[in-house]
């Protein structure tokens, strides 16, 4: 037999039936003939049938309960079943086709009309099985896209940690800051991020945040400062007025920065959480802070973030004009400044992860520059 041709397993009790079939078939398919439905699970242990030609009415286990067990079995139950049948009631070909059979062929057989239905049939499952493995394919391909794109993203990633990093110490070292102000202030945006998702506070908006973006992000909430004269980014004490107002620029010029970023990508997730921090984080609660004056709920949960963060790691720093407040005194102050310097649901996060606070201090020191 030519292994190459389809193969058709054609089931009938009636052995004249057998020899009809078997006799309009042999010249296009390799055919194996089968009395019995019990016989043609014999057959289907070494042949993978490409389709059954399966009589009904058989004496043992007729052409339903063939066709149940066929279709039960994981194995076998995409082969398709055409139906032989003397009958011609359509309640008979409804339960067949509930069954799972794909067509009907009525005897005694027509030659012609067999083929054809048998020749359809074979196509559509060509084409199926087509369909499968195009799918397949494209599952691989696309699987084998997403491993490529994943490792560009690393690596764009790791690029920008870098270049974060690198304008992050530009900054630190511009400001005199030795204790590493930055990088603390984005460890303790995380422990308070941490609060808040385990109380649930805000959470639908800060569940949906990228960490990956946002605590990076916190890295340049003072990026502003580049631009300010060294005789008052590190004047050896209390700044004037006048000096003052000089300093709060730095907030307007890291957002202006960070805008023109954002005019030159598409990729915006990271530079607007890195706005919304430089921009606001001076802020307050009651509105009185700068350099809008927003309120409340008005200013991005970002900048509300990094406001507790970065007045606290102020608040523990040796400054030119003060000594560093001891890790009590300092926690006592901002949860003092709930609902009038910071976001009292906030305080209530950073308040609920005070260990985690202690350990980032007690690992990163306390010294450090001003923080205005």
């Amino acid at each position: 037999m030519n292994k190459n041709r389809r193969k058709i397993i054609l089931v009938d009790d009636i052995i004249p039936n057998l020899d009809q079939g078997r006799n309009i078939l042999k010249t296009f398919y390799e055919v194996y003939p089968a009395p019995s439905a019990e016989k043609m699970f014999e057959i289907l242990e070494n042949v993978r049938a490409d389709l059954i030609l399966l009589d009904i009415e058989m004496p043992g286990m007729n052409g339903y309960e063939a066709i149940g067990k066929l279709k039960a079995d994981p194995s076998r139950s995409d082969i398709p079943v055409i139906f032989l049948t003397s009958k011609h009631d359509d309640a008979s070909e409804m339960e067949g086709f509930d069954l799972g059979a794909v067509d009907y062929v009525t005897k005694p057989f027509s030659a012609p009309l067999l083929l054809k239905r048998i020749e359809n049939q074979l196509l559509i499952e060509s084409q199926r099985e087509s369909i499968t493995r195009a799918n397949e394919e494209l599952t691989r391909h696309t699987v084998e896209l997403e491993a490529v794109l994943g490792e560009k993203t690393a690596e764009v990633t790791r690029l920008q940690s870098a270049i974060l990093a690198t304008v992050s110490d530009l900054v630190e070292f511009r400001d005199g800051l030795t204790g590493g102000h930055i990088l603390r202030t984005q460890r303790y945006t995380s422990a308070i991020l941490d609060g808040m998702l385990a109380a649930g506070t805000y959470a639908d908006v800060a569940s949906k945040w990228n960490t990956e973006f946002l605590l990076p992000a916190a890295r340049l909430h003072d990026v502003g400062k580049i631009a300010i004269t060294d005789a008052i980014l590190n004047k050896p004490g209390k700044l004037t007025a006048e000096e003052f107002e000089v300093m709060k620029t730095h907030v307007p010029v890291g957002v202006d920065a960070i805008e023109q970023i954002m005019s030159k990508t598409s990729e915006n997730e990271f530079m607007l959480h890195a706005l919304y921090i430089a921009g606001t984080h001076h802020e307050k609660w009651d509105g009185t802070g700068y350099p809008i004056g927003l309120k409340g709920l008005n200013i991005p949960l970002e900048g509300r973030i990094m406001a507790i963060a970065d007045v606290f790691d102020a608040l523990i720093s040796v400054r030119p004009y003060k000594r560093a407040l001891p890790f009590g005194e300092a926690f006592g102050i901002i949860l003092e400044g709930s609902g009038r310097h910071f976001d009292p649901a906030l305080v209530g996060a950073f308040a609920s992860v005070r260990g985690e606070i202690e350990a980032i201090v007690a690992a990163g020191g306390g010294e450090g520059a001003p923080v205005y």
